[in-house]
């Protein structure tokens, strides 16, 4: 089962969800040499998630630990955050739990 997870922003207070527009792009510097070698590849779930400290209301890092006891962090091919649980009972307990924790500072909803 997959769910959505949104964040509260830290800026305009609305519910919101991190998305990878493109990907992020690597290369090199090197010291002898010109290298022209780009590579291309998405952030991974907790990677994005990680990314939000500071821009949404809660510490990600909290967030990634109880969310990584029931499901894991995974983002879609339109590069939409989700997250991907065993079962129903995984949801509602982590449903409670990221309650328990945070309120209304964190929502999870079922895809």
């Amino acid at each position: 089962m997959k769910a959505k997870l949104w964040f509260r922003c830290a800026v305009v207070f609305d519910p919101v969800c991190p998305r990878i527009l493109t990907p992020c792009a690597i290369t090199w510097e090197a010291k002898y040499r010109d290298i022209d070698l780009v590579i291309e590849r998405p952030l991974k779930g907790e990677e994005l998630v990680k990314r939000m400290k500071g821009w949404v209301t809660v510490d990600p890092y909290k967030v990634i630990d109880i969310v990584n006891k029931y499901g894991k962090f995974k983002i879609n091919e339109s590069g939409e955050l989700f997250v991907k649980l065993n079962n129903d009972e995984d949801f509602e307990v982590l449903k409670n739990e990221l309650f328990s924790e945070f309120q209304d500072e964190i929502i999870l909803e079922k895809l």
